[in-house]
C-alpha cells in the first residue's frame, strides 16, 4: 500500500483539495486499495476546521464531496508513517523538514515536482484563484498517479 500525506499551511484548501482529488483519481482507476491519502497543515491556524468553502465548492463542482474533513497539524510521527509528504509550495517544505526532523529517505517533495512545471501551488487563500490551485492540483496528482505506476 502507498501511503500519502499532502500538505499546506492550514489544510482547509490546498491539500485538503490534493487529498480528496487523489482518493478519486486512484479510485476511478480501480486502484483505491492500494492506497491511503490524507492531509495535513504545517501550521496550528485552522486545525479542527472543515474544507474553506471555495476549496469546497471547487471539489463538489468536480463531483467530489470532502464531507467530515477537519484540520490537522502534521507530527513528527507522520514521516514514518507515509511513504511521500507532499507540499504546496517552498515555505511547506521547509516546515515539513522541521516537524519531522528532516527528511532523509527522501520522501518529501513538492507537488508540482511531479509535473513537466515545478515550482509552487499558489495559496487560493491569497490569491482567491481556486480553479488555478484546481489545475495544480490536479495535474500534479495525475504526475504522484503515473509515476507510482511506472
Amino acid at each position: 500500500m502507498t501511503r500519502i500525506l499532502f500538505v499546506c499551511h492550514g489544510n482547509i484548501c490546498r491539500s485538503p483539495m490534493a487529498e480528496f482529488y487523489m482518493k478519486d483519481l486512484v479510485k476511478k482507476a480501480g486502484l483505491e486499495d492500494e492506497f491511503y491519502i490524507a492531509s495535513a497543515a504545517t501550521s496550528t491556524e485552522e486545525i479542527g476546521n472543515p474544507v474553506y468553502p471555495p476549496a469546497r465548492a471547487m471539489l463538489l463542482r468536480h463531483g467530489i464531496n470532502p464531507a467530515g474533513k477537519k484540520a490537522r497539524q502534521m507530527t513528527p510521527a507522520d514521516y514514518g508513517a507515509f511513504d511521500l509528504l507532499i507540499g504546496m509550495d517552498g515555505a511547506n517544505i521547509r516546515s515539513m523538514q522541521r516537524i519531522s526532523g528532516g527528511d532523509p529517505e527522501g520522501k518529501i517533495k513538492m507537488l508540482l515536482d511531479f509535473t513537466s512545471r515545478p515550482g509552487p501551488v499558489a495559496d487560493p487563500w491569497y490569491t482567491g484563484d481556486f480553479q488555478a490551485t484546481w489545475e495544480d492540483v490536479s495535474e500534479g496528482c495525475q504526475g504522484i498517479l503515473k509515476s507510482i505506476r511506472t
